[in-house]
């Protein structure tokens, strides 16, 4: 079988409204694919930040190893960011995703995420008690069949490293 290492870090996040973030993380794969090692969902911490606040740092580990016959259903990451307030309740801060490169090496990758707009009653609930709407199905934020239908708002980032290395896909005639 084919073999691929995913290695690396959720460094952060930037351009969000307020800092004390976290984010939870999965890397979704197809049918074909099988986890050997490793972690393929997690939380970081909550970055309460000093003096920069433009920047939350996670330094997150990914370290994983996938095996496979085949290229359908490449690994993405998806990713949603919640704000940690006062009173230790979580406001969903955004969604979003990337497909891993298949190439080798180590990629640095910016994640745009949004969170859903809701109606005029949604976000007025948002201003005063912080209860943000959520999707119901996490598949809509990495398959692009019906997402086109949300009305949503632009968020900040999330600043990812990662380390692509491949073995035995020759084997099955793919070059990477």
């Amino acid at each position: 079988m084919a073999e691929l290492f995913l290695i690396g870090t959720i460094d952060g996040a930037s351009g969000f409204p307020k800092p004390e973030l976290c984010a939870k993380w999965a890397l979704i794969v197809g049918d074909g694919w099988t986890r050997v090692e490793g972690e393929d969902a997690g939380q970081t911490q909550v970055d309460l930040p000093g003096e920069d606040e433009r920047f939350t740092v996670w330094s997150h580990p990914i370290d994983v190893h996938y095996a496979t016959k085949t290229l359908s259903g490449w690994p993405k990451l998806m990713v949603q960011v919640f704000r940690q307030d006062a009173f230790g309740r979580n406001e969903l801060y955004g969604y979003g995703f990337t497909h891993i490169p298949t190439t080798p090496g180590t990629h640095s990758i910016e994640i745009s995420t949004w969170r859903p707009a809701g109606t005029m009653m949604d976000q007025v609930w948002t201003f005063f008690l912080g209860a943000t709407p959520q999707l119901k199905s996490m598949d809509l934020v990495h398959n692009p069949s019906d997402r086109f239908r949300l009305h949503t708002r632009s968020m900040g980032r999330v600043h990812l490293t990662v380390a692509v290395a491949v073995r035995g896909f020759d084997e099955y005639g793919v070059l990477l």
